[in-house]
């Protein structure tokens, strides 16, 4: 499981049939800041995940890849790599919380 900022959602008309409906969004992993563990950012990298929870653009998720991405009976049948599995309300890390969406 990886932490993840959704910054962006994807439309496409043209897609898979068993692809019609699913909510589509850019996700960028974050990790804890190495120079300061009381901050998030961005591991560098990005993916396009599948969306069942209803996750927008600004939320903090929990992201999985690979074959667990497929484990839910949301995503079973997709042909997914990367799926959503929740909405974070919070963060903590060394006793600090680094994230909250009620900040």
């Amino acid at each position: 499981m990886f932490l993840a900022r959704v910054t962006g959602a994807v439309v496409a008309t043209q897609k898979a049939e068993t692809m019609t409906g699913q909510k589509l969004l850019v996700v960028e992993p974050v990790r804890v800041d190495p120079h300061d563990r009381g901050r998030l950012v961005s591991a560098g990298r990005t993916f396009i995940a599948v969306d069942p929870l209803g996750a927008g653009i600004g939320q903090m998720v929990l992201i999985v890849q690979g074959s667990s991405a497929r484990l839910m009976p949301e995503t079973e049948k997709l042909p997914v790599d990367t799926a959503v599995i929740g909405i974070v309300d919070s963060v903590q890390v060394d006793n600090r919380e680094v994230f909250s969406v009620r900040s």
